[in-house]
C-alpha cells in the first residue's frame, strides 16, 4: 500500500476506522522530512495491512496544532484508535521496522483490560 495524504477532515475517521495507522507530520521545506519520506514509503509497501498517512503541516496547520506538533518530522502510531507512539525526528529504516512489528504485536484490548 502506498502512503496517503491526510487532512483534518479525515484524521479521526482514519485513526479510528483502521486497526493500525502510522502518521508522518512533515513539511516540504523540511530537510529531515524529505530524507525520511523514502523510508516511510518503503515501509508502507512492506506492510499493506497498516495505513501509512502523511500530514502536510503547512497545509494542515490547525491539525498540526491540535496534535501538538512542535518539530518535524513527527511520527505517531495508533492501534485501534489509541496513540501508542509519538516521537519527533526521522527514524532509520530498522527502527521504523521495529516500531511496526511492536505495533502489530501490541494487544490494545489486553492492555485496557489490565488498566481497568
Amino acid at each position: 500500500m502506498t502512503t496517503q495524504d491526510l487532512t483534518a477532515a479525515q484524521f479521526n475517521e482514519t485513526v479510528n476506522g483502521n486497526d493500525m495507522v502510522l502518521v508522518d507530520f512533515w513539511a516540504s521545506w523540511c530537510g529531515p522530512c524529505k530524507a525520511f519520506a523514502p523510508t516511510f514509503q518503503a515501509s508502507s509497501e512492506k506492510h499493506p495491512d497498516v495505513v501509512f498517512a502523511k500530514v502536510d503541516t503547512e497545509a494542515e496547520q490547525e491539525l498540526a496544532a491540535a496534535a501538538q506538533i512542535r518539530s518535524i518530522p513527527t511520527l505517531m502510531a495508533f492501534k485501534k484508535g489509541k496513540l501508542l507512539f509519538n516521537q519527533a525526528g526521522a527514524l532509520p529504516p530498522a527502527a521504523l521496522e521495529d516500531l511496526v512489528k511492536q505495533l502489530k504485536a501490541y494487544d490494545v484490548d489486553a492492555a485496557q483490560a489490565e488498566q481497568a
